[in-house]
């Protein structure tokens, strides 16, 4: 498996980030091949952090992008720092 983790420092507005995440973003998630799971976390603080976990790399290298592309046309103005990325394989699970 593979994973993808995108921290988000400075979001103005959590709950409105929260809500758009979860209607708009997580279905397209779900369609990506190899989806295992996707969460989004307030961290508290104006960060905010986003986990997804696909069964191979392809799938968590379309995410990144797939991400990139649903941040910049719906929430730019709540998300306006670029994130920190890190993706890798996923050596230990529970």
């Amino acid at each position: 498996m593979y994973a993808a983790v995108r921290r988000y420092e400075g979001v103005t507005d959590p709950a409105e980030a929260g809500r758009l995440v979860d209607e708009g973003f997580v279905p397209i998630m779900r369609q990506v091949p190899g989806f295992v799971a996707y969460y989004w976390v307030d961290a508290g603080h104006g960060v905010m952090v986003s986990t997804s976990v696909f069964q191979d790399r392809a799938g968590a290298d379309a995410s990144i992008e797939r991400a990139a592309d649903f941040v910049r046309e719906n929430l730019a103005s709540l998300l306006p720092n670029p994130p920190q990325v890190t993706a890798g394989e996923v050596v230990a699970s529970a």
